[in-house]
């Protein structure tokens, strides 16, 4: 399915625009509390009067929503009537509207307005929720928004360490979809495309605010190239750092990014794979560099950069990672992980105590 791409220019123009292509009458829109303070936020409030679209917030969902909230979605939706679902948000917010579609929309369009430049969910056909605790993973057609609006707008208020985890988080993307056992043609070009662009603007967009539109470009590309390939052991292994040592997403991910790329370095030499290693070369060259060895390093040169310091754990502490990463990522990682391997890595990438 091709994705609408829409911009926020002339006041949303292309989107009232969208409105009146797609005969919108009603839109269900599932958003936190923080879009109140966003131009598109407001934009939503004033539709009603504006075009005469009626518009139902829908808000009751948390961070890592869980299974009943989203179903609790669903549900509202059926009963509102709305015949468009719109989402404006992180990863939680997307998820929930991917399932109130995937559940319950039947023919109505799903728009994406994504407030990071980081996760590249409003391009993948993938949602998660929780049950039970525990993490589950959805993927169907119906996941995959009909339109995106990239507004850079969204991205002035974010605090520097989270600006700079969701960018980290599409420079991920972008890496480990190089890697993948699944990786293609399609997926390493946009997959280049993006890293290319983080590279050349990070520093802009950090420091001055400038180049919104283009980290909002990156990380939807970097979020197609995933959508093909999946995420790797990079990703797997984040979500305990995540959990047990307070790191923002894309944080956790990049440290785990930076030492299983030495890992794969050196595994792809033992195993002389000549497709995974034309691939590593394709991707040292997104990052500017001449050889994979010079990437790996420049990667890690970065993180130093911006002051994305590895997680502490005790000791004891380790084994519990190890044993509480999920195998199902695992498997697009192209050398097999063993337990203790995992474990190994753990220590190599976080300041390990004894107490």
């Amino acid at each position: 399915m091709e994705q609408t791409i829409l911009t926020a220019e002339n006041g949303c123009a292309q989107l009232d625009a969208y409105w009146r292509d797609t005969r919108t009458k009603s839109v269900f829109l599932v958003c936190g509390r923080s879009a109140d303070g966003l131009a598109v936020g407001r934009y939503f409030a004033v539709l009603p009067a504006r075009l005469s679209i009626r518009v139902v917030r829908f808000s009751d969902f948390s961070p890592n929503p869980d299974w009943a909230s989203a179903q609790k979605a669903a549900d509202a939706f059926q009963e509102s009537g709305c015949d468009m679902i719109a989402a404006v948000g992180g990863g939680s917010a997307m998820d929930v509207a991917k399932c109130v579609r995937l559940w319950r929309g039947g023919a109505a369009k799903l728009l994406a307005v994504p407030t990071t430049a980081g996760s590249g969910s409003e391009a993948t056909h993938f949602a998660v929720v929780y049950r039970d605790g525990k993490k589950q993973s959805i993927a169907d057609e119906a996941c995959r928004p009909n339109a995106v609006l990239l507004d850079p707008s969204v991205l002035a208020t974010l605090p520097l360490y989270h600006k700079r985890s969701a960018m980290l988080d599409a420079l991920c993307h972008g890496v480990e979809s190089f890697w993948s056992v699944h990786a293609t043609q399609e997926s390493q070009a946009l997959a280049a495309q993006a890293i290319e662009m983080i590279l050349a603007h990070y520093q802009g967009y950090l420091a001055e605010g400038r180049d919104g539109a283009v980290m909002l470009r990156a990380a939807h590309l970097a979020g197609k190239a995933i959508d093909i390939t999946q995420t790797t052991a990079a990703h797997a292994m984040s979500y305990q750092l995540t959990k047990r040592c307070g790191l923002a997403h894309g944080h956790a991910a990049a440290v785990c990014a930076a030492a299983l790329w030495l890992h794969l370095l050196e595994n792809c030499e033992r195993r002389a794979d000549p497709a995974l290693g034309r691939r590593l070369q394709s991707l040292a060259r997104a990052m500017g560099c001449g050889t994979a060895v010079q990437a790996a390093a420049r990667f890690a040169q970065l993180l130093d950069e911006l002051k994305m310091e590895p997680p502490r754990i005790a000791a004891d502490g380790l084994d519990q990672l190890a044993a509480s990463v999920a195998p199902e990522r695992l498997k697009n990682y192209p050398v097999q992980l063993e337990p203790a391997a995992i474990r190994a890595l753990y220590r190599e990438m976080c300041l390990v105590t004894e107490d």
